[in-house]
């Protein structure tokens, strides 16, 4: 550690007065004297959106490239193996309007491992091999494996397809299928220069390193080109009623739905707080006390889950938490129904009760999910679960920055929003909410009368699922004989009045899995 800290004072003594502070770049430090790692993050305001017409994925790939490749110095395999022994980690997370470089490594390699991540981001080796690999990997996922891994997935990113259409949101991080067919080498390294510069960077620094780190850090940094691309961030609006694109594809195992629509709030407004509380008593994501789980999946046992969002939730099925680094200007509200069962295969389990039923749960849940909501917003919270519920959000919240890379990343997504820290403010902002502002901010933000809906189902149930929301016709929900003899009261009447709750659906489309993400 000595020599680290005078190989930086040497350089500060060399060249520091001949360098200007940084001032293009913002710079967030959070300092842990007692911890063992560091933790570096370089958040680019570039994401998808400024992917070139015709391009799209190619901020996604010139990220990959950069830290799957190798350095002026060493090529990929090189790196791997020098690195191995000092258990460092980094990556690169491209979203909407962000893409951030995440380096983690013990405080005892900073002399060793410095000169790779300086590599890494001032001088990447961009080779021919290490991209066709990494684009191979792409396209295979733009055309195979968002389609048939999982649907959820599929579900989310076709509603965003559909609620940003038209815009630089529109298309997936990774891109489209035409989109990364036709990269190059050359668009990787033209974009590299052009998307990522001085002016768009924030540095975040954790942990227990040396006043010298830093500085040199951004020293180097300064040496990055000012960008000339930009993100346009578009301003969308809802849809004239529901506007339902329903996919159609072999072998799907249920209808996975997500629903959603524009929202003229985020975290830089201070009743997103408010909207939060109502959002985590609707359908706090993982949570089995929300009224979408209470009703979908404990009371009818129709999936594994049922959230709400206000955000945009990175990688849903596999965290538990909310993440930091995918923070948008562009905002929408959303329910995401995991699958429920299709009309195929409730027939094969139940061949003698449901042996003639041609539609499955989708439109009975969805009618389910967006009545629960309508609920919310005519009726507001009760005081008894406005308290219950901003109770569990003040002590819920504070698990979200757990290691030192998650608080980090909140504080550059707090300088993203015009915050100074989000998560530290939060707490304040909930303690001092009221029952009538979080039920105005129900009225202002939420509606249920205009949404884009996203249903991947199997081909077998797409036509007759359309059929029925097209025509708005009564959708009961279909029980087993065992479980229907079983039910409360209460339960047989209010599923008398979803089944005829009536949907402002003004258009459904059927489309073809082998049509989306072109």
């Amino acid at each position: 550690m000595k020599h680290i800290i005078s190989r930086f004072l040497l350089a500060a003594a060399l060249g520091t007065a001949a360098v200007a502070p940084l001032q293009a770049a913002d710079v967030v430090e959070l300092r842990q004297p007692n911890a063992s790692k560091v933790v570096v993050k370089l958040q680019f305001r570039t994401g998808s959106a400024a992917d070139p017409v015709g391009k799209e994925g190619l901020t996604y790939l010139t990220s990959q490239l950069v830290v799957e490749g190798g350095t002026k110095a060493m090529t990929a395999a090189q790196l791997k193996d020098f690195l191995y022994p000092m258990a460092t980690n980094y990556y690169a997370t491209t979203d909407k309007e962000a893409t951030t470089f995440t380096f983690e490594f013990h405080r005892d390699f900073i002399d060793k491992f410095y000169p790779v991540l300086q590599g890494l981001i001032l001088t990447p080796s961009f080779t021919q091999e290490d991209f066709d690999r990494l684009k191979s990997n792409q396209l295979n996922y733009v055309e195979q494996v968002i389609r048939a891994s999982s649907d959820e997935d599929y579900s989310k990113f076709a509603l965003e397809d559909q609620l940003f259409r038209g815009t630089r949101f529109q298309h997936m991080t990774r891109g489209t299928a035409a989109g990364v067919r036709g990269l190059t080498l050359a668009d990787v390294k033209k974009q590299y220069a052009a998307a990522f510069g001085q002016d768009n960077l924030t540095i975040g620094i954790a942990g227990n390193y040396p006043a010298a780190f830093a500085k040199q850090l951004k020293a180097d940094l300064e040496k990055l080109p000012k960008s000339t691309v930009k993100t346009v961030v578009p301003t969308v609006a809802a849809p004239k009623g529901i506007h339902v694109e329903i996919i159609s594809k072999p072998d799907a195992l249920g209808s996975a739905v997500y629903a959603g629509f524009p929202i003229q709030t985020t975290r830089a407004a201070d009743d997103f707080a408010a909207l939060m509380v109502a959002n985590s008593y609707l359908g706090e994501h993982r949570k089995s006390y929300g009224r979408l789980y209470d009703k979908i999946r404990t009371t009818r046992s129709m999936n594994y889950g049922d959230y709400s969002y206000i955000e945009w939730y990175e990688n849903g099925g596999q965290n538990m938490l909310p993440v930091p680094g995918v923070p948008r200007h562009a905002n929408y509200a959303s329910l995401w129904l995991r699958p429920v069962q299709i009309a195929e295969g409730l027939r094969k389990q139940y061949p003698t009760e449901l042996g003639t039923l041609t539609v499955g749960h989708a439109p009975f849940a969805l009618r389910l999910a967006v009545r629960e909501m309508d609920n919310l917003v005519k009726n507001g919270l009760s005081k008894e679960d406005f308290d219950i519920t901003r109770t569990f959000l003040r002590s819920y919240v504070k698990l979200y920055g757990t290691t030192p890379s998650k608080q980090l990343g909140f504080l550059l997504d707090s300088k993203f929003y015009g915050r100074k820290d989000y998560l530290k403010e939060l707490d304040g902002q909930l303690a001092k909410l009221t029952l009538d502002d979080v039920n105005r901010a129900i009225k202002k933000h939420w509606q249920t009368q205009n949404m884009y809906v996203t249903i991947v189902t199997d081909d077998s149930e797409a036509q007759p699922l359309a059929d029925v929301l097209k025509q708005n016709t009564a959708s009961p929900m279909s029980y087993a004989k065992v479980v229907s003899e079983g039910l409360p009261k209460a339960v047989v009447a209010e599923d008398a009045q979803v089944a005829t709750y009536k949907l402002n659906v003004t258009e459904v489309k059927v489309i073809d899995t082998k049509d989306t993400f072109k």
